[in-house]
């Protein structure tokens, strides 16, 4: 049976997903999470819709089954697109909260009326999307485009040192990607027909911020899920009645750091070092909160 002290289940393809569970921690940080990171089959947003649905289900399962969450979140775009629907009708009883790409938000900020947005080629060729531009096409000019490989290599980054300060964008694999894609796209900024608003559609692409800003400039808006996904699941949680009860302050009334938060479990059906690395460069949580599991 659920209840306000079960955890919330969080999934993606791979550690992407890190980011949402960033934005979960921060919104209620009295909650418990279980972070399933499905990297032994990524990447999801280069196979078929069939393959990302069943990995969908078995790992929705799993979450209930052996974790007995509360709602999950599927912090990944590719599997809302193929499968949140056939989810929430197998699990009716179950909290959820997929992503899609940060459109309509967009739209409430562009001035030029020219949105870009990067995502996987497994998202963004979805029947899902495609009826969500359809719906949006006369509000503004849309560029899409798929970014293969790019959620790869972020995955692949996490292992190797940051680049050094000052060298170019293109010096590391992440960085020549992002080149690449965004060249193809056309042209940002503020000026007429430029696009001066950017929608991160994958949930790996938060961590390669850095570069995309160095690519289109200060003043274009970068828009992604984590934090309206995050507001979206605790009020699932507070209509269901199902919302952690905080913990009473402690003396001068500071959150604890994220090392000492026992309440996150983090799981990978990959390679362990992986997830281990990522979760300390991106949330600061220790090693020993990460282990493999297996999930057929």
């Amino acid at each position: 049976m659920q209840s306000a002290s079960s955890p919330i289940g969080v999934f993606d393809s791979g550690v992407g997903g890190l980011s949402v569970l960033r934005a979960l921690l921060a919104a209620m940080p009295h909650e418990r999470f279980v972070y399933l990171a499905d990297s032994g089959h990524a990447p999801y947003g280069e196979r078929g819709d069939a393959y990302v649905a069943a990995r969908t289900h078995a790992i929705t399962h799993y979450l209930c089954e052996q974790h007995h969450i509360k709602a999950l979140v599927v912090a990944c775009n590719t599997a809302t697109a193929a499968a949140i629907h056939d989810v929430r009708s197998s699990h009716p009883e179950l909290p959820l909260v997929g992503l899609e790409p940060a459109v309509k938000p967009a739209l409430a900020v562009t001035k030029t009326g020219h949105v870009g947005v990067i995502g996987t080629r497994g998202t963004l060729t979805s029947a899902k999307f495609g009826k969500l531009m359809a719906s949006l096409a006369d509000q503004a000019h849309f560029v899409v485009q798929p970014c293969d490989g790019l959620a790869h290599a972020i995955e692949r980054s996490v292992a190797l040192p940051p680049a050094a300060p000052g060298s170019p964008v293109g010096a590391t694999e992440t960085g020549g990607l992002c080149e690449r894609y965004l060249q193809a796209m056309g042209s940002f900024g503020t000026g007429p027909g430029q696009m001066d608003t950017l929608v991160l559609g994958c949930t790996h692409y938060i961590f390669v911020a850095h570069e995309l800003r160095a690519l289109v400039g200060p003043d274009v808006q970068i828009i992604e899920t984590g934090e309206p996904v995050a507001r979206q699941t605790r009020r699932l949680l507070e209509t269901a009645g199902l919302l952690a009860v905080p913990e009473p302050p402690n003396p001068g009334n500071q959150p604890p750091p994220l090392q000492s938060n026992p309440s996150v479990q983090l799981l990978t059906t990959g390679p362990v070092s992986m997830l281990e690395a990522a979760a300390q460069r991106w949330l600061d949580l220790p090693p020993s909160q990460c282990r493999s599991v297996s999930v057929p």
